[in-house]
């Protein structure tokens, strides 16, 4: 049911001039989607205070509730057509005072980490794009038809959500901005294992997959007590992010994977000058996917003590800094970063190799990242030790990576059991994929970490005629919704004009 609901949300919307791609559709779905949840949130709060005898007070005040604006109910528990509004009156309503009344919420609330404070912040960053008020009302309509209250409908929900958000990826070609793949997330989760009570962050959060993933992998934790689960919720997942469409799609993200009020911060991680972060700043684990091939400004660049305009050497500088001592890191960086003969490369690889423990990179094929070209590997840290030996896996999972031949789990379960198997050792076990590299062998002038298998050097792999003919076909459609988009704006133009 929630599947054909969201099939029949993307269908409206495909109708609406204002919404062009599916960054539009995950966007425009997402405010809605936020405001059902918060009313489900609200009735349940309600009910509890009821039973023990007592009054809910609500976050939001009557008119810009959803079951009396958006779904009024008539006595049968239908929606009531003399009281829903529709047209004209419900877009005005939504553009001049629901969307103002919720930015208000940033400068009363009591602090960054409320739900009231998230409601502003979202509502401050994004617009209603539904500029048909009867386009609006039948979107409205399939949302109310969604439900939040159980775990399995959540788990449902969140599970067509991370597919929207990797459909949003997939539709153009900054897609590892939104979708990093969920079984490398699940892979780097399970080798630095979280704990609870550690702090985990992710400064360059996107859509929050790799903490909505250790959430999941924390929460299938056996024995759980009420105070573990209260620290889950409330003082265990950090983020920040600079896009504000993907800020409130993490936020969304994380509300649907369970987690009520997520702390995510709506900021540019690297303005934050690194003189500046404290101990108390500090984490216990770091899981990211930081942005490649941006250029960062002079300004920003001088809060970093290796000067790079490189967005992705910035980013690693900022987690080796945020660390805590015995705090344990897995990020995936471009694989030019292990030999690149630069000044910021070369001296970052130092700074790497002598404040942490590099203890495994893992080498993922080219297609692991749908929709981005470039190659990438893992680095596997831990702060505090300099680095003796590095262990590495060259991931191979035997076929052409692609659009139809997407990573999966099975394709990481040979890594994960080898770097479990390694436990304490110094060494990790050496197989056709996985080898080890004393860093006594390296050269004190470039550092080098490239991947160089000894028992067959790089691997190369050919693509399949039908990768080929999937990527044409991709870019097709791409094309295909860039000419949409320019039509559908030279129609409003038209019209305007005509009007």
């Amino acid at each position: 049911m929630f599947e054909q609901a969201f099939k029949n949300i993307d269908d409206v919307l495909w109708k609406e001039a204002g919404c062009a791609s599916e960054l539009d559709y995950a966007e425009q779905t997402s405010w809605l989607l936020f405001l059902k949840y918060l009313d489900g949130l609200e009735q349940d709060k309600a009910m509890e205070a009821e039973l023990e005898g007592k009054q809910y007070a609500f976050i939001l005040d009557e008119p810009y509730r959803w079951d009396v604006w958006a779904a009024p109910k008539d006595k049968d528990g239908h929606l009531d057509h003399n009281k829903a509004l529709t047209g004209d009156d419900l877009r005005q309503f939504v553009d001049f005072k629901l969307f103002p009344y919720l930015h208000g919420f940033k400068q009363r609330a009591s602090g960054p980490d409320t739900i009231e404070y998230k409601i502003g912040e979202i509502f401050g960053e994004i617009k209603n794009k539904i500029h048909s008020g009867y386009n609006l009302r039948e979107i409205i309509d399939h949302i109310d038809e969604l439900r939040f209250r159980s775990q399995t409908e959540k788990h449902e929900l969140s599970h067509l959500y991370e597919v929207k958000i990797k459909n949003m990826g997939n539709a153009g070609r900054n897609g590892g901005e939104y979708y990093t793949p969920r079984p490398l997330i699940r892979a780097i989760v399970e080798v630095v294992k979280p704990k609870i009570g550690d702090r985990i962050y992710d400064g360059a959060v996107g859509s929050a997959g790799f903490l909505c993933e250790a959430f999941d992998y924390l929460r299938r934790q056996p024995n759980l007590t009420v105070d573990n689960l209260r620290k889950l919720q409330e003082s265990t997942f950090y983020g920040k992010e600079k896009k504000s469409l993907a800020y409130v799609i993490a936020i969304m993200n994380m509300i649907l994977h369970g987690i009520e009020a997520p702390n995510i911060v709506h900021t540019n991680t690297l303005a934050e000058n690194l003189a500046d972060i404290q101990d108390k700043d500090r984490m216990d684990v770091i899981l990211a996917n930081p942005p490649f091939g941006g250029k960062e400004r002079k300004e920003v660049q001088q809060n970093f003590a290796i000067k790079t305009g490189e967005t992705a050497f910035l980013f690693l500088q900022h987690f080796i800094k945020m660390l805590k001592a015995g705090g344990r890191a897995g990020v995936v960086i471009k694989n030019t970063f292990l030999s690149n003969t630069d000044n910021a490369s070369v001296s970052l690889r130092k700074l790497l190799l002598e404040s942490c423990n590099l203890y495994a990179v893992l080498d993922c094929p080219g297609g692991t990242f749908q929709g981005a070209g470039v190659k990438t590997v893992v680095l596997f840290f831990e702060k505090g030790a300099p680095t003796r030996n590095v262990w590495y896996y060259q991931l191979d999972p035997g076929r052409n990576m692609g659009k139809t031949n997407p990573l999966n789990d099975a394709d990481l379960a040979e890594f994960i059991a080898l770097q479990a198997s390694r436990a304490t050792a110094d060494e990790g076990p050496v197989t056709k994929k996985s080898w080890n590299v004393d860093v006594r062998s390296l050269s004190n002038v470039e550092a080098d970490l490239s991947v160089k298998n000894p028992d067959g050097g790089e691997a190369v792999v050919h693509r399949s005629p039908q990768a080929i003919m999937d990527e044409i076909a991709a870019l097709d459609e791409q094309s295909a919704q860039v000419l949409g988009s320019i039509r559908a704006l030279l129609h409003t133009s038209e019209e305007k004009s005509h009007g």
